[in-house]
């Protein structure tokens, strides 16, 4: 593709939503989209950009029908810290604004959590006594964590095998 991620990459920043038309515009000047049009993709396909770089892989039927009903689940899992997550007042991570409204027709509630361990400490000083993300310190953290390592581990040896 003919565009430069890593170039694209050091002129954005986390703070760039998608929301500032004035600043997308810059961004779209400076960085102008990497195709001719739209292209449809049906085989298993690496996206890579100017230098060679891997933007993207499409792997069609990559997971089993049993494995993406254990994501699923596991996602599942989620939904209430998820939907909880979103505040009227929360900061540009949670902000009710950057999401669109529940319904019943979404597979996935809307919502932003980390559940990486030790996150918040991470990025302050003391580090001695780490301690798992507030995210799983509710009572279906276990199964949350289950769940999800499950599904995890299925889509790693699945897609690992193929790219090597």
């Amino acid at each position: 593709m003919p565009i430069d991620i890593a170039r694209y990459s050091k002129l954005i920043s986390p703070k760039d939503t998608g929301h500032n038309e004035e600043r997308e515009e810059k961004l779209l000047q400076r960085c102008p989209p990497g195709h001719e049009g739209t292209k449809l993709v049906e085989i298993p396909t690496t996206i890579l950009d100017v230098s060679g770089a891997i933007i993207a892989w499409y792997l069609p039927d990559a997971l089993t029908d049993a494995t993406q009903k254990e994501i699923w689940a596991a996602s599942d899992l989620l939904a209430p810290m998820l939907e909880e997550s979103v505040k009227v007042d929360g900061n540009w991570r949670t902000n009710q604004r950057w999401f669109k409204p529940s319904s019943e027709d979404d597979v996935l509630t809307p919502g932003c959590i980390n559940v990486s361990p030790a996150w918040f400490q991470q990025g302050h000083e003391n580090q001695l006594d780490p301690q798992v993300s507030a995210s799983l310190k509710g009572a279906l953290s276990e199964k949350i964590l289950k769940g999800h390592c499950k599904a995890s581990s299925h889509c790693n040896s699945g897609t690992q095998g193929d790219a090597s």
